[in-house]
């Protein structure tokens, strides 16, 4: 099966587990190493609307850059000739590419530890779109990782609701589910996931 390179200008789901279903993070150092790189790689090409890590397999709500935006980016460290053409597509590859070399150096394992090719999905629409943050936020409750999203440390839900500095589009967020008290109460009613079930990773 061909997979379609990630297209300027659109909304995806990003997801994917470790290979064979094994652990992707192991301690708390693993999930700060990732969101290091996270912002290295992607940041330059996409803009953040949703995260969530789970020991075995992550979500992402992206937007990925018009390749002009991308362009200008690069050029404030270049002022010699304009860098090649980034692909948001490889930058993601990268990403899972140099996580996987640190884990593997730092437990003394080998071999790959994402499945291949990693998932995405065209976010299409505003409904989509509020489902799937839902989602994203719920996913460790789902999974039995703890009772109340509230006391989940690895995901994008606590920097919404709170006033801090965050490079979460905050704002672009909470406006699609019309101010914050209605974000909260949303996460928190009981949601039929039923038209996203294929992200669902067990």
């Amino acid at each position: 099966m061909k997979i379609q390179p990630l297209e300027h200008e659109k909304f995806y789901h990003i997801f994917n587990r470790g290979n064979n279903g094994i652990n992707l993070f192991y301690d708390a150092d693993c999930y700060y190493h990732f969101l290091r790189l996270y912002e290295k790689y992607i940041e330059p090409v996409a803009e953040t609307y949703a995260w969530c890590l789970l020991k075995n397999h992550f979500h992402l709500l992206v937007y990925i850059k018009s390749q002009n935006e991308i362009d200008n980016r690069k050029l404030k460290y270049s002022t010699v000739e304009k860098p090649r053409i980034i692909s948001a597509s490889k930058q993601f590859s990268h990403l899972f590419n140099a996580y996987t070399q640190a884990i593997n150096k730092r437990f003394k394992r080998t071999g790959s530890l994402f499945e291949k090719p990693f998932h995405r999905k065209l976010v299409a629409s505003n409904d989509y779109f509020q489902k799937l943050v839902v989602y994203i936020h719920n996913n460790p409750v789902h999974h039995g990782f703890c009772k109340n999203i509230n006391d989940y440390p690895w995901s994008s839900y606590g920097s919404i609701i709170s006033e801090k500095p965050t490079k979460i589009k905050r704002k672009e967020v909470i406006d699609v589910f019309y101010n914050l008290d209605n974000f909260i109460a949303y996460h928190n009613q009981n949601q039929d996931f039923f038209d996203i079930d294929d992200l669902i990773i067990e």
